[in-house]
């Protein structure tokens, strides 16, 4: 396996979307000298944006959570999340009545800015459920796993309504060797056992990348080929860039690690244009 210099890759590119965890932070912080990746964007003036599944903030709060990790480049105008596209399709679609919602408070933010009235599923009444139009998985915690998420079965079961998963992954690194189950296994779960196809945003899906794409500076007047799409996944990251005809760097600090990273790709097929040990640039 060769192991590409990050520096010169991002540097044939005008555009970069990085994925967050497991390339800017893990759960351990920040990624050990991501600050001068940030530094090189700035000093050469290409453009950036963090490109994530994370609904479970506004991309106001994600971005303060970088200022506080001492990342000030990480604004919320630079941060395109799947909660965003979930927010749009809602506003879209929804006039009145309640929307559910499977996560935390903050999470809900997407759904309240809309003026659409929410009810957290930990609140919701089963018998009285009758005004609830819509549900949307934002986040894996703000509920019980076992009531809350027998209750949502049953919600479902009940009222004939869209579904929207607003994160579509199924895990998360909790630790260097530990996962944690995200939202998207979740949803699956319950689409799965009900035999429902739910609405899905986020990558891999193009939608998301026509999302970004369509909110970076410049748009319309960057070609894709001058996009490079950073990430550690190669099933949402790698091949929702691939799909959508990005050139796509696997960094090799998250889901994807060094000793297993070729023989996953040759699994998959999925292959990226480049791998990086990290996306730091030295």
């Amino acid at each position: 396996m060769v192991l590409d210099n990050f520096r010169s890759v991002i540097s044939k590119y005008d555009v970069i979307f990085f994925d967050a965890f497991g390339v800017l932070k893990t759960y351990n912080g920040l990624i050990p000298g991501i600050e001068k990746t940030f530094q090189y964007l700035n000093d050469t003036g290409k453009d950036f944006y963090v490109v994530t599944n994370d609904a479970s903030r506004s991309p106001e709060q994600l971005a303060d959570s970088y200022f506080k990790m001492g990342i000030n480049d990480v604004t919320a105008d630079r941060i395109i999340s799947s909660g965003m596209l979930a927010r749009e399709y809602l506003d879209y679609k929804f006039r009145d009545g309640l929307v559910a919602y499977v996560g935390t408070d903050n999470s809900a933010h997407y759904i309240e800015t809309l003026g659409l009235k929410t009810i957290s599923i930990r609140q919701v009444n089963l018998d009285e459920a009758a005004s609830i139009n819509a549900l949307v998985f934002l986040d894996d915690e703000g509920f019980d796993w076992n009531t809350d998420l027998t209750k949502t079965l049953n919600l479902l079961r009940k009222r004939n309504i869209p579904v929207i998963v607003a994160n579509t992954d199924k895990t998360y690194p909790a630790s260097k060797n530990r996962l944690s189950i995200a939202v998207g296994a979740l949803a699956k779960m319950i689409e799965d056992t009900i035999g429902r196809q739910f609405i899905r945003f986020g990558k891999p899906d193009p939608q998301m990348f026509i999302f970004a794409y369509q909110h970076i500076k410049n748009y319309p007047n960057v070609s894709k080929r001058n996009i490079l799409m950073v990430g550690d996944t190669l099933h949402t990251d790698i091949l929702g860039g691939n799909k959508f005809g990005l050139d796509t760097a696997l960094v090799l600090t998250g889901n994807t690690q060094a000793e297993d990273a070729e023989v996953r790709i040759r699994a998959t097929g999925i292959i990226p244009t480049y791998i990086s040990v990290s996306a730091v640039v030295e």
